[in-house]
């Protein structure tokens, strides 16, 4: 533990400052998605640009494809949210029935597989726990976009994942932004489904 302590605290010195803004706006982000405000959009989009070069920096190619595919989700997610199925109205909370969480397994299935064999040829370090993250990523932000409550769960197991891969690859702030991921993510998903409950009832 106390390794732990000392690696964090001599690597967060050294943080720069796009990681800080970065991460800044990704809780901003997270934040506005548990109130389920569209705000949860256009400053997410600030902190995935950023990680873009961030990612790219630091070798990790499939999260930076995730990133790139974040933001084409998000500028998705936005419209979707507010235009709703094309009644003009806000798309309101909703869960997976049986037949879309198996298409959500084969998506994930095979983002992993695919992820995995093309982290495989290039000079990734940790080409199989990339991989995950970024086919559970791929998962859950297609859910956030749909407001599907089942995207907290994708994202509880991302971010806890992500925790000691962000340390091990020298970005301190990012793995600690993870760690309030995680905590944030477990108390989006209890305010959404009172939040849905009450809508049933």
């Amino acid at each position: 533990m106390t390794d732990f302590l000392s690696l964090f605290i001599s690597q967060l010195v050294n943080t720069p400052y796009l990681e800080i803004t970065a991460v800044f706006f990704g809780l901003v982000s997270v934040w506005y998605a548990k109130k389920e405000e569209i705000w949860v959009y256009p400053t997410g989009i600030i902190s995935l640009i950023i990680y873009i070069g961030l990612t790219f920096q630091y070798k990790l190619y499939g999260d930076m494809g995730i990133q790139i595919y974040y933001l084409i989700m998000s500028i998705y997610g936005w419209y979707f949210w507010i235009r709703g199925k094309g009644a003009h109205t806000p798309v309101q909370i909703s869960k997976n029935n049986k037949q879309e969480n198996k298409i959500l397994f084969l998506l994930f299935l095979g983002s992993f597989l695919l992820i995995r064999y093309g982290l495989g040829l290039t000079d990734s370090d940790i080409p199989g726990w990339d991989a995950l993250t970024s086919a559970l990523a791929i998962v859950g932000m297609w859910l956030m976009a749909r407001k599907k409550i089942e995207h907290w769960i994708a994202w509880i197991a991302v971010d806890s994942i992500s925790v000691p891969l962000y340390l091990y690859k020298g970005l301190p702030l990012t793995s600690f932004q993870f760690l309030i991921f995680t905590i944030l993510a477990g108390w989006g998903y209890l305010t959404w489904n009172i939040k849905l409950k009450s809508k049933e009832s």
